[in-house]
């Protein structure tokens, strides 16, 4: 079965089953997929991950239950999984803006429509990609995680890159004295909630170590980054063209290696950090910008 087909058996599952307790293999193996593979695609390829998606469908259903059906707020809340009414109230509020009592009364709702896939066929273009063993490695970095909806992530992502500024030159000054001018990003604990996000460097293990020296960092700015060790893996690599802003195009490659090059390369996503590699250059190396993506893959199971 094609992965196109398998999604949208997935999303007929979740709309069939709506009003009852969903189990993330169940509605994976409607795919024919592992849950891990199956969450990180969909949320790569739709925007929203599985629960957020299926919590919006459910208080978007809610919402217009209440107000055309004259649905009672505690059978809505049962209905939909929710604990108590209270619980309910907070979460039909954050996701509409309104009370439930409110949109009883006819209050303006946010609707939240079903995912249909979609195939569109473009004229042909080529990936280029290689398949790497990377061994374990060390970065050193500092993070946060970003929550909300996706928009709210990316903009979250954007504030956080501009705000660090000062440790990203302190890492690059130590970067500086082995030649290596990349930085790097990683993505890991990716849940319903949002994703945990470092951005950092791969130093030596001399500037790793000497960090809290007198004649490095000191202990004062070296307390400002944590060593992050990723273990081996398998990953394929793709990069963006060579561009002045290749973060312009970072997402649609993102996407594209999901949609196109992973149903038929014979692998799967699996359960290991996504890394994130740039290569940003200045003065006139400025066009010569890339970005490399590192997709954490394993041999696709047998269905």
């Amino acid at each position: 079965m094609d992965w196109a087909r398998g999604i949208q058996r997935a999303i007929d599952y979740i709309e069939a089953h709506i009003a009852e307790p969903l189990d993330y293999d169940e509605i994976a193996r409607q795919a024919f997929s592992s849950g891990y593979h199956f969450q990180r695609v969909f949320g790569i390829l739709c925007g929203w991950t599985l629960g957020e998606y299926i919590r919006n469908r459910r208080l978007s259903l809610a919402g217009e239950e209440l107000q055309s059906d004259g649905v009672k707020v505690i059978d809505a809340a049962v209905k939909y999984g929710y604990d108590s009414p209270d619980s309910f109230a907070r979460a039909f509020q954050k996701f509409h803006g309104v009370t439930p009592s409110q949109a009883r009364g006819g209050a303006t709702l946010r609707s939240f429509s079903r995912l249909r896939v979609k195939i569109t066929l473009e004229g042909g273009m080529s990936m280029n990609y290689r398949i790497e063993q990377k061994p374990e490695m060390i970065l050193t970095c500092f993070g946060r995680r970003f929550e909300g909806a996706p928009e709210a992530r990316l903009a979250q992502e954007a504030e956080f890159t501009m705000r660090t500024r000062p440790q990203q030159y302190l890492l690059m000054g130590l970067d500086s004295f082995d030649n290596m001018p990349s930085s790097a990003s990683v993505v890991m604990n990716v849940g319903d909630d949002g994703f945990d996000f470092f951005l950092g460097r791969f130093l030596s293990g001399e500037a790793r170590e000497n960090m809290a020296s007198e004649y490095s960092l000191g202990p004062e700015y070296a307390a400002l980054f944590r060593n992050m060790t990723i273990p081996a893996h398998t990953c394929a690599v793709f990069e963006t063209d060579r561009c002045a802003y290749p973060t312009e195009t970072f997402l649609d490659l993102r996407a594209r290696i999901v949609s196109e090059w992973l149903p038929s390369s014979g692998y799967q996503l699996s359960n290991a950090p996504e890394v994130t590699v740039y290569h940003w250059y200045g003065g006139a190396r400025r066009d010569s910008r890339f970005i490399e993506l590192w997709m954490p893959i394993e041999e696709r199971k047998a269905e």
